[in-house]
């Protein structure tokens, strides 16, 4: 049993004694009567007697109720108890670890991958503060700063850095520095920009390929167009032995998809409209196949809208993405949704969520009989 016993000094009030012996030892916790009120110390004692009480007993769940006030007690108040060995205290993070922590175990990702979750942990404490217990973030606070973001982003870059910020929660609720994720039952909002969607044609193609500066650049845009490849990431990669001139086809090595099972490279047909410009600047002497760019930081964004204005097309945004989708449809149309799959190197549900495009082809082919 615990005793409360009162301190005082010059005949006034100094503080509160809990206290309680195991053994021959004697254990104390003292509260301030500035901070604390009887009632405090009076309840305070009867924790003691509960947590004193499971521990001889070797019971490792608390009553409702002591779990509760454990739950809501003070910082300072929970020290006392950790101090006398009643309760464990797990150190409280604050936003600035936890992300600095979730960083330093990320350091074997790709550049990209790297760079989203930089620009989603500005944005993040353009909001948060560094300084703040991460417990206390709250789904609400989370709400509104979504809310904030869809006035200032594209709802795909939302959904980015909601997605991102939800992956470090739990990682944090795994290691225990949380007790659960507040952003869980937030919607994280569509994937897909649709402003940045647009056909490539193959009229379109060839007046990319009439506008190009080097033949190097007219072979960048067919791997993309005719090829399927993402740029830069695989584009970047390619070397001239990985192409079977004889079997009609070439080897693509996909980082993208390298930490799936049998999915770290894929091969590819060579496209007779791809072949064409791959044998115009075949060159025995370079190792890969767009050589110029090796060595560099691989920024094609803006040389390609150069040839896209000289082309009289105009500012297209995402590009690549833009030329590897338009052949995905063409690809599945014209092979079926398996060989797609194959040769554009993604699931069929990734197809049919971010790349395909129903056309008016579609309804024409469906109602010509």
């Amino acid at each position: 049993m615990a005793t409360l016993t009162i301190d005082r000094r010059f005949g006034k009030i100094a503080g509160y004694n809990v206290q309680w012996y195991e053994g021959k030892r004697r254990f104390t916790i003292h509260l301030g009567a500035k901070r604390y009120t009887i009632k405090t110390a009076e309840r305070l004692k009867e924790i003691v007697e509960s947590l004193l009480f499971y521990r001889r007993n070797g019971i490792t769940v608390p009553d409702r109720s002591t779990e509760t006030w454990l739950k809501n007690a003070p910082t300072e108040m929970r020290a006392k108890l950790a101090k006398v060995n009643l309760i464990v205290v797990t150190e409280t993070k604050t936003c600035g670890q936890l992300w600095d922590e979730y960083l330093k175990h990320k350091t074997n990702v790709k550049p990209a991958t790297a760079s989203i979750y930089q620009n989603c942990r500005k944005q993040f404490f353009e909001v948060f503060s560094v300084s703040e217990p991460a417990d206390k973030i709250t789904t609400d606070r989370l709400a509104d700063w979504r809310l904030s973001m869809l006035g200032v982003f594209k709802e795909a870059t939302v959904a980015t850095h909601l997605k991102t910020v939800n992956t470090v929660f739990n990682w944090a609720v795994k290691r225990e520095w949380i007790p659960k994720n507040p952003l869980s039952g937030i919607p994280k909002g569509s994937f897909r920009n649709k402003d940045a969607k647009r056909r490539i044609t193959m009229a379109e193609y060839a007046k990319l390929l009439d506008a190009c500066p080097s033949q190097e650049w007219r072979t960048i845009i067919a791997l993309a167009r005719i090829g399927g490849l993402r740029c830069p990431s695989e584009l970047k990669q390619l070397k001239w032995t990985d192409i079977d001139w004889s079997g009609n086809r070439f080897v693509v090595r996909s980082p993208k998809t390298e930490h799936h099972e049998g999915q770290d490279q894929r091969i590819v047909p060579l496209f007779p409209e791809l072949r064409v410009e791959l044998e115009k600047h075949c060159s025995p002497d370079s190792e890969f196949v767009i050589q110029g760019f090796q060595g560099t930081s691989w920024v094609l964004y803006g040389l390609f809208q150069k040839i896209a204005d000289k082309a009289g097309l105009g500012t297209i945004i995402s590009p690549f993405i833009n030329m590897r989708r338009s052949r995905s449809n063409e690809v599945l149309r014209k092979h079926g949704s398996q060989l797609e799959s194959l040769w554009i190197g993604h699931s069929e549900k990734v197809m049919e969520e971010h790349y395909f495009d129903l056309e008016d082809e579609d309804f024409l082919l469906a109602v010509s009989g």
